[in-house]
Order: C-alpha cells, then structure tokens, then sequence
C-alpha cells in the first residue's frame, strides 16, 4: 500500500473518530449542564432534553453540511480532470 493510501486511510479514521465523538460527548456535556440549570429552577427534564435534542440536531446538521460539501468538491475535481482530458473516443 502506498503511503498516500495509508495517510488517507489514516484520515478517515480519524475523521470518524472525531464524529463520533462529536455525536456521544457533546450531547452529553450539554444534557449534564441542562440537568444542573432544570436542578437549579425545578424544571427537572425540560431543559436537559432540549439540550441533547438541539446539541445531537446541530451536530448531524453539521456533519451531513461537511459530507455534502465533500461530495460536491469531489465531484467538481472529476469534472475538471475529465473536461481537461477531452471527450473519450
């Protein structure tokens, strides 16, 4: 395997590593601060589920708006390598 086979692989391991992450732990911080704050007022399950709630929402939002950006620019290298190259005859 060539090394820029194995930094790539190496890559996008990390990267799903770091979504992972960024999908369980994150989450979790903030539903620990929501369950503090719903101690604090008396409000015990609201604010701690509109936390996760809008932490695991933006976090997916983010996730799908980097893949799809991916995707595109990706795309947009194909096209110009094969409009560069000329039609196939």
């Amino acid at each position: 395997m060539k090394k820029a086979d194995t930094r790539e692989l190496k890559n996008g391991f990390g990267d799903a590593f770091a979504a992972a992450f960024e999908l369980t732990v994150t989450p979790a911080i903030f539903g620990l601060i929501g369950w503090f704050v719903d101690r604090q007022l008396g409000t015990t399950p609201l604010l701690t589920i509109i936390f996760v709630l809008a932490t695991v929402g933006y976090a997916s939002w983010k996730m799908y708006r980097e893949y799809s950006d991916t995707l595109e620019k990706k795309a947009a290298e194909r096209r110009e390598i094969w409009q560069s190259n000329g039609p196939l005859a």
